[in-house]
């Protein structure tokens, strides 16, 4: 992924995309299209980009898992559901 955060939340999800989960790169603040070109074919040829492939692959799996029968996503809007209902009856 691509990050040019501009305003509001985008910063963090920069932040987040690129540092913590792996599975991005920022455009500086004065993008140019050389290093939009460069960015991109690291993206789609280079060793970063492999690897972002490969942490996104990680990261698909994890939520998979969260939105399976026995996940916690699964559980948690399960949970909730049946407490919203509760309510009402």
């Amino acid at each position: 992924m691509l990050c040019w955060p501009f305003f509001a939340e985008q910063r963090i999800n920069c932040v987040y995309t690129c540092n913590e989960w792996g599975i991005g790169l920022e455009i500086n603040n004065d993008a140019r299209r050389d290093q939009v070109e460069k960015l991109i074919k690291e993206l789609v040829e280079g060793e970063k980009g492999k690897k972002m492939r490969t942490k996104a692959m990680e990261w698909k799996k994890l939520a998979e898992k969260a939105i399976s029968s026995d996940g916690s996503s699964y559980a948690n809007l399960d949970n909730f559901v049946n407490h919203v209902l509760l309510r009402k009856g």
